[in-house]
């Protein structure tokens, strides 16, 4: 009486295992792969623009070398001539 009743359990069919070529696995509609490939270029183009902000910032750094360099030179001449005189 407090039983419920369960269904009875249909028979499964039987079927013949046939080889089938295997396929690559289509990707999923929710994930594109383009996302992906702007990710690396924006890393690349990252890479870049900061080598080349090094590179001028060393650039920079020669250019102020040398013309401390030549003024240092500039004024030795210059105080050295006058002990001279």
């Amino acid at each position: 009486m407090f039983r419920p009743k369960l269904p009875d359990v249909p028979a499964l069919p039987t079927t013949t295992v046939t080889s089938q070529h295997m396929q690559a696995p289509a990707p999923l509609a929710g994930r594109p792969v383009a996302p992906y490939v702007g990710v690396g270029a924006g890393a690349v183009a990252a890479v870049i623009v900061v080598g080349i902000v090094l590179t001028a910032l060393l650039a920079a750094l020669a250019v102020s070398a040398v013309s401390v360099a030549l003024a240092a030179v500039v004024l030795r001449s210059l105080v050295s001539s006058t002990h001279q005189r």
